[in-house]
């Protein structure tokens, strides 16, 4: 389990966060959290 953090987003940012989590949501029809969706991103956007 991860450890519990604070952060300001930026309106564009998290438009294009929630627009991620209600495409996951549509295909998988299962919920998907805005924490599990923030850390796919950021794990994606690290490896580079």
């Amino acid at each position: 389990m991860g450890k519990r953090v604070t952060v300001v987003l930026e309106d564009d940012i998290l438009k294009k966060l929630r627009i991620i989590q209600a495409k996951q949501i549509k295909d998988s029809s299962a919920s998907v959290s805005f924490s599990k969706v923030i850390n796919e991103t950021l794990k994606k956007s690290l490896k580079n």
